[in-house]
């Protein structure tokens, strides 16, 4: 697919290795549109598997501060696939400008409201289970970590629709959009150190911080019954939303209104 900062194939994530495979679990849940709820928990079910190894590792205090998480969404960054916008135009029957954008938040806002849903109900099974407080950082993580891809995804996809192609290696435009979104603000090509592989410490804070936030709306889903897919669905959209308000505003300050493409308006 043109414009993917990694190419993605379609097929289930292999499990030669642990990070490789984290990060085709991402691309993966990030980059499907129509997937059906038993895949989407499947494989959100052994994300958590595989980030309950590393969260031991890294242990309750490692997790809370937030670095750990933050730095599982910068490793996982090159597997987000982002569409070019002629892919975008075609793929959705070629709506142009503001009308693209608003599709582009659409889809990311169902994207964060499934994930929501999907660990509501993966936790109201867990609750009738002793391995709950053993199994619940993991599964949080995972939660976190896929909302935050879905929403990197869908800040890069509305600079291409503004008309800010970032430029760069895959890790590069990885690291840049990951930024953006812990900064809430657009990229800007021109800012001397905006396209680097590695992030500042200015970046580094605010990505914690961020990674924290978006841990703490995924403690919604934990609720008792099918209470916490409501709370974690409703959250992860709104949030979702709120953050797409605010990249748009900022890109339109930059570059105005987005540039239209020739071709056919959909009906």
């Amino acid at each position: 697919m043109p414009g993917e900062i990694e190419r993605q194939e379609d097929r289930e994530p292999s499990r030669r290795n642990g990070s490789a495979e984290i990060g085709e679990l991402v691309g993966r849940l990030t980059a499907e549109e129509n997937m059906d709820r038993e895949t989407r928990g499947r494989l959100l079910g052994r994300l958590a598997a595989l980030l309950g190894q590393k969260t031991r590792r890294a242990g309750a205090a490692g997790v809370a501060r937030g670095r750990w998480l933050g730095d599982l969404l910068v490793e996982a960054a090159p597997h987000i696939p982002i569409r070019d916008l002629e892919t975008m135009q075609a793929h959705h029957h070629g709506l142009m400008g503001e009308e693209l954008a608003d599709k582009i938040v659409k889809v990311a806002g169902n994207g964060t409201t499934a994930v929501g849903a999907a660990g509501g109900v993966l936790a109201a099974v867990q609750f009738t289970a002793p391995p709950l407080l053993l199994t619940a950082p993991a599964q949080l993580a995972a939660e976190t970590l896929v909302v935050a891809a879905i929403e990197v995804k869908m800040i890069a996809e509305l600079h291409e629709v503004y008309g800010i192609t970032v430029q760069g290696t895959g890790t590069a435009r990885g690291a840049a959009f990951v930024t953006s979104w812990a900064r809430q603000r657009g990229v800007n090509p021109l800012e001397a150190g905006s396209l680097t592989s590695a992030l500042g410490t200015a970046a580094k804070s605010a990505l914690r911080k961020r990674m924290l936030r978006t841990f703490g709306r995924s403690l919604g889903t934990m609720g008792p019954f099918l209470t916490g897919a409501a709370a974690g669905a409703a959250l992860n959209r709104s949030a979702t939303k709120a953050l797409a308000a605010k990249i748009r505003h900022d890109l339109r300050q930059t570059m105005g209104a987005p540039p239209p493409l020739p071709g056919p308006r959909s009906r």
